[in-house]
C-alpha cells in the first residue's frame, strides 16, 4: 500500500510502528553509521513491520537519489553481513527524503503532516524518533523548533537523540541542556555515544557483578591501578575545521574515557534498571578528585602529532592536515592522573590516555592488581616481576584476558606469567552487532540505560573543567612532540613512572 509516496506495511504480529526522523539524513553520519545500523536492525527482523525512515536534509536528493546513495554506505559499512539485494529493497522501500531547511516553521509543518499521515494508513500512533545528524550549531534550533510545532509533546511517542559533543566547555553544556529540557522532558532525550552500545563495554557489567571472584578484589585493597587507552591510527582527516576547536580532550577524553572510567569505578547498581546504572557513574563522576592548578601541570600531558611512519608509509603531522592552523596548539593526544576519593578507590590512580596516529589502534581497560604480600618463591624464580593483570579489550580484538603466574614445567620452581584468554568471536561464533544499532534499538524500545542524563554531561565537565582552564592560559611550547606512528610523547610515559607504574 503506497501513501503520499510512502509504503506502508500492515502486520498485526508487529511489536508497534516507529519513525525514525533523521535531520541531517543526507549526511556522513546517516551514509556511515545510522542507515547501516537500521539496516542491519531490519535484517536481524528487529524493526517492526510498521517503519519508516525520514531523511531531512536541505541538499537536492529525490527518494530515488537518496536510496542510491545510501546503498553505497551500506554496502561499505555493513560488513561483514552481506547486503542481499532483496534485503535492500525490502528496507530501502521504507526510506524517504524530505527536503527542508532546518529552521522554517514550514519544515515541521510538512513534517506533522507526514507523520500525521503515516498514523492514519497504519490505524495505530507511532514512536517518532528524532535523531539530530547535523552540527552541533543546529541542536539548539531544532528541538526548540520540534517543541513549538507540537511535535515533543507526547512523552510516550516523541524521542530526540543528539549526538555528541554536548557542549564545549560546562557553560555551554549546561545552556544546550537547558534548550532540549525546555523542548523534551529528560526521559524523552536520549544523549548517544555510539561507545556504549559496544559488546565489550556493555560486558563490563557483565564481568564486574555476574562473577563472583572479581568483585570482591574490585577495589583499592588488591587493585594498584587502573589503565583507560584508546588509541586510533587515523588523523583528524577532513576534521580539521572541528578538531581546531575541539582537541582530544574534548573530543574523546571528556566523553568516551570518562564513560569507561564510570563503568571500571562504579558502585553495584540495585538493579538493571537504567536510571540506577547512571546514578552509579554520576556517583563516580561526583568522586574525581578536582584538579588544582599545580597539579595540572604533573597530572596532565598534552601532546601533538608530528610527521612520521604509519604502516611503512610517511604521513603528515598535524599542522600539515587540512583546515589546521600551521601554528596549531590543539593537541591531539591527551593523558591524565585520576583519583576517585571514596571508599572503594581512594589513593588508587586512574591513568587515562587518548591519541591519534599512534602506532596501533587499540582501546583497552587494563586493571593492575598489587603484588602478593610476601614471595616465598626462590629468587630466581622469576627473572622479573609482573603485575598480575586483567585486560578488557574493547576493539579491534574484543575480549578479557586475564594474565597471572602459573608454574612452568619441569623439575625446578620456575615462574612464567600465562593468559586466560575470552574472545568474543571465538566464544559466541557470532560477529558482535554494530555499536549503533544497538542504541537505536534501545530507543525504539524506550530503554535508556546507555544513555547519558544531564547530571552526567555536567558531572564530566566539571571534573575536567581545571584542565581546560589551565591548558587555555599556558601555550605548549614542544608542538608536534611525539612523531605519527609513534606511542605518544615520552611525557605520558614519565606521568606514570612517576608513580611506579606503565602503561
Amino acid at each position: 500500500m503506497e501513501l503520499g509516496g510512502f509504503v506502508v506495511m500492515d502486520a498485526s504480529n508487529s511489536p508497534g510502528p516507529v519513525v525514525f526522523v533523521i535531520f541531517g539524513g543526507g549526511g556522513d553520519l546517516a551514509w556511515r553509521k545510522l542507515i547501516p545500523s537500521l539496516f542491519h536492525l531490519h535484517v536481524k527482523g528487529e524493526l517492526p513491520d510498521r517503519f519508516a525512515i525520514i531523511a531531512v536534509d536541505r541538499a537536492g536528493y529525490s527518494d530515488r537519489t537518496l536510496r542510491e546513495r545510501l546503498r553505497a554506505g551500506v554496502r561499505q559499512f555493513s560488513k561483514p553481513q552481506r547486503m542481499r539485494p532483496k534485503d535492500w529493497r525490502g528496507f530501502s522501500a521504507h526510506i524517504h527524503y524530505l527536503r527542508a531547511e532546518f529552521g522554517a516553521a514550514k519544515t515541521y509543518r510538512d513534517l506533522a503532516q507526514r507523520l500525521t499521515e503515516l498514523d492514519k494508513a497504519w490505524g495505530a500512533q507511532s514512536v517518532r524518533i528524532f535523531h539530530l545528524a547535523t552540527p552541533p550549531s543546529l541542536v539548539g534550533v531544532i528541538p526548540r523548533r520540534l517543541a513549538t510545532s507540537g511535535l515533543a509533546g507526547d512523552r510516550a511517542r516523541a524521542r530526540i537523540v543528539v549526538e555528541k559533543p554536548i557542549g564545549s566547555d560546562l557553560e555551554s553544556a549546561r545552556a544546550l541542556n537547558g534548550v532540549l529540557t525546555k523542548s523534551f522532558q529528560e526521559p524523552q532525550i536520549f544523549r548517544i555515544d555510539h561507545y556504549l552500545g559496544k559488546e565489550t563495554v556493555q560486558n563490563i557489567l557483565a564481568f564486574r557483578f555476574a562473577n563472583p571472584m572479581f568483585e570482591p578484589i574490585w577495589n583499592r585493597r588488591y587493585v594498584d591501578c587502573v589503565t583507560i587507552t584508546v588509541a586510533e591510527e587515523v588523523g583528524v582527516g577532513h576534521r580539521g575545521k572541528y578538531f581546531e576547536r575541539a582537541g582530544e580532550l574534548r573530543d574523546m577524553v571528556q566523553n568516551h574515557l570518562m564513560q569507561l572510567l564510570c563503568l571500571v569505578a562504579m558502585e553495584a547498581p540495585v538493579s538493571f534498571d537504567a536510571d540506577e546504572i547512571r546514578d552509579k557513574k554520576v556517583a563516580v563522576l561526583h568522586a574525581l578528585r578536582r584538579f588544582t592548578p599545580e597539579e595540572v601541570a604533573t597530572h596532565t600531558v598534552r601532546g601533538q602529532y608530528g610527521r612520521g611512519l604509519l604502516g611503512g608509509k610517511r604521513v603528515a603531522g598535524y599542522r600539515q592536515e587540512k583546515d589546521v592552523a600551521p601554528d596549531s596548539t590543539t593537541e591531539t593526544y591527551a593523558a591524565l592522573k585520576l583519583h576517585v576519593d571514596n571508599w572503594r578507590w581512594q589513593d588508587v590512580p586512574f591513568y587515562l590516555r587518548a591519541g591519534k596516529r599512534m602506532a596501533r589502534q587499540v582501546t583497552e581497560i587494563v586493571v593492575k592488581f598489587r603484588p602478593v604480600p610476601h614471595r616465598m618463591f626462590p629468587t630466581d624464580a622469576v627473572l622479573a616481576w609482573q603485575p598480575t593483570r586483567v585486560t578488557l579489550r574493547i576493539q579491534p580484538e574484543e575480549g578479557i584476558v586475564v594474565r597471572c603466574y602459573a608454574k612452568v614445567p619441569g623439575s625446578l620452581m620456575r615462574l612464567r606469567q600465562v593468559d586466560m584468554h575470552f574472545n568474543y568471536r571465538e566464544a559466541f561464533k557470532t560477529p558482535s552487532p554494530p555499536a549503533y544499532a544497538t542504541l537505536l534499538r534501545d530507543v525504539m524500545v524506550n530503554d535508556a540505560t546507555l544513555f547519558m542524563r544531564s547530571d552526567q554531561v555536567e558531572a564530566a565537565w566539571s571534573a575536567l573543567m581545571p584542565v581546560l582552564d589551565a591548558w587555555r592560559t599556558v601555550t605548549p611550547e614542544s608542538f608536534p612532540n611525539y612523531a605519527a606512528g609513534s606511542s605518544g610523547p615520552a611525557s605520558a610515559d614519565d606521568l606514570l613512572r612517576a608513580g611506579g607504574h606503565s602503561w
